[in-house]
């Protein structure tokens, strides 16, 4: 999957699930660009790891929700 790709895919997914256009843009850049975290600013591991958070904390109410819906 070529880099634009799959920052676009990621892009989605972030905003998909909540999280604000701007900040999955940066996320999502930071992530497909493979770079290790020791090439990464403090302030971009910060945003990363709290948009993962907030973006698991989405997909895991939307699947207890689709769970109880189904049940």
């Amino acid at each position: 999957m070529f880099c634009q790709d799959k920052e676009q895919l990621l892009h989605t997914q972030l905003v998909k699930y909540g999280i604000h256009y701007r900040k999955a843009a940066k996320v999502a850049k930071i992530i497909a660009s493979g770079c290790p975290d020791e090439l990464l600013t403090d302030e971009e591991i910060q945003l990363t790891q709290e948009v993962c958070r907030e973006w698991l904390k989405q997909r895991q109410r939307l699947d207890s929700i689709e769970a109880n819906i189904h049940w």
